[in-house]
């Protein structure tokens, strides 16, 4: 078949993209930013539309001559009208695809109860309406918690179960929910495109268990080898304290946060299991929650993080490219350079630009490193533990800790984007080239651009640390590169 991604670069179209290639269909992915898709093993096997799914031409463009349509986008920002947003692309897509005859849309929406909604449960309710009243069959799968390494929700249990030995939490740690594992909701993706015609409808899936969210913490807890942790709710954190909460001891931005704790607000279990009808269980039946979390666990041990959470966009994070010469743009522009040669070849410096940050650090004041992520914690960003996808590669579009990935020339120049709350818009760049008679150089340069006095003030605020913590770093690590260098050396002897 002939088939369209939408969201091929979030969490879940990331890891159905190459299911789809390997199961011989032909694949089509619609991006805003090609470049994201530039180290992405199946970049090479599927056609690339660039475009906006709020333009109609775009998306008239994409689905020419497509079979089936997979809708995996949803905003998770909560500010202003998204809802609108989230209804104009949904009409938009819709038409396009009837007009374009396209036999089938399957689109992967929330597990909710019937009655009052939080706002994200609701917007994603009305999309799927759109959907299935667009005159393409629709089949509109509703799934709740997804676990897999690198999911949101996953991330979620590990963090607030590894760190906190005793758990102060919202009330609806009581609420039963019911998780499915990533693997099934990609077994049920594939299967749905291929259901009949006259199948037009929402169908609830989840997995196995049924549980309280405290006791998939706990589960979570005995799969890892911790002691599982005593829970006591408390009626009085409301969903936006407790998004704080959230925000503080997990990599889980507190725009990121709102959203799913607002919908764990109310109990998501399956209420009908019509999807086995029509789609038959995984060989071995659907996985069970310690199970998929021992999977996950397992994933992440081995560096074999497929897609994550982070991969998404950060609500209010700067987008714009940074110009290649910044004084060139006629803006205010604020600059750090430090140059230190390595006696170590360029590919071992390069190993060490590569693999910054996440557990390896930042190689100069790990303390001040570490209260800058927590300052950032404090003011709703994403905070310094968020990690990284890979233990020892990168690729564009990549979150690493509070920067994000946003250009790679593997083995010469990376260029980090800040994504921390700062008054302005930041850059931290990392340039490798050999030395003439041997050797290496590192160029890094950190850039900013200040927005109004603020800014200033915090580029002049932060200048004295600047000296110890950047020239540091640079040092730090031309001199970690000739240590792998000599290491290399003396075991090949």
């Amino acid at each position: 078949m002939r088939i369209l991604v939408t969201g091929a670069t979030g969490y879940i179209g990331g890891r159905l993209v190459p299911r789809l290639i390997e199961a011989g269909h032909e694949v089509r992915v619609f991006v805003r930013d090609p470049e994201r898709l530039r180290d992405v093993p199946w970049a090479g096997d599927v056609e690339v539309v660039q475009g906006d799914l709020a333009h109609a031409d775009d998306v008239r463009r994409a689905v020419t001559d497509i079979e089936v349509l997979y809708y995996l986008v949803h905003s998770m920002s909560g500010k202003g009208d998204f809802e609108a947003a989230e209804r104009h692309v949904a009409t938009t897509v819709a038409a396009a695809a009837r007009d374009a005859s396209v036999a089938r849309i399957v689109y992967l929406g929330g597990l909710h109860p019937d009655g009052p909604l939080s706002r994200h449960l609701a917007s994603r309710k009305e999309v799927g309406d759109i959907l299935l009243a667009s005159g393409v069959p629709t089949v509109a799968l509703q799934a709740g918690v997804v676990i897999g390494s690198g999911s949101a929700s996953f991330e979620m249990i590990r963090h607030l179960t590894e760190v906190l030995p005793y758990m102060p939490a919202p009330k609806w740690v009581r609420n039963f929910i019911q998780p499915i594992a990533v693997r099934d909701v990609l077994h049920y993706l594939i299967g749905a495109a291929s259901l009949p015609p006259e199948v037009n409808r929402t169908f609830d899936i989840g997995g196995p268990d049924v549980l309280r969210y405290g006791q998939m913490m706990n589960g979570y807890a005995v799969e890892a080898g911790l002691k599982q942790r005593p829970i006591a709710s408390l009626p009085v954190l409301t969903p936006y304290l407790a998004s704080q909460w959230v925000n503080l001891v997990t990599p889980i931005p507190r725009s990121l946060a709102v959203p799913i704790i607002s919908s764990l607000q109310y109990d998501a279990v399956v209420s009908e299991s019509d999807i086995a009808e029509l789609i038959p269980a995984p060989e071995g039946g659907l996985t069970r929650y310690r199970t998929a979390v021992r999977y996950a666990l397992s994933k992440m041990r081995e560096g074999e993080v497929e897609t994550s959470w982070r991969n998404g966009a950060v609500e209010g994070a700067p987008s714009d490219p940074l110009p290649s010469d910044p004084e060139w743009s006629g803006a205010t522009v604020f600059t750090d350079v430090q140059e230190v040669p390595s006696d170590a070849d360029p590919e071992a410096l390069w190993r060490v630009v590569e693999g910054i940050g996440g557990d390896n650090g930042w190689y100069s004041l790990p303390v001040a490193w570490a209260a800058r992520g927590w300052l950032d914690k404090l003011v709703g960003g994403v905070g310094l533990r968020r990690g990284r996808r890979h233990p020892d590669t990168l690729a564009p579009g990549d979150a690493l800790d509070f920067w994000r990935v946003e250009e790679l020339d593997r083995g010469r120049f990376l260029r980090l984007r800040a994504e921390m709350k700062v008054p302005g818009r930041a850059w931290l760049e990392f340039t490798v080239e050999p030395r003439e008679g041997g050797g290496s150089l590192l160029r890094q340069r950190a850039i900013f651009f200040p927005s109004g006095l603020g800014g200033r003030l915090y580029w002049m605020a932060v200048l004295p640390f600047h000296g110890v913590v950047f020239s540091g770093m640079a040092t730090a690590m031309a001199g970690k590169a000739a240590e792998i260098a000599t290491t290399k050396t003396v075991t090949k002897r």
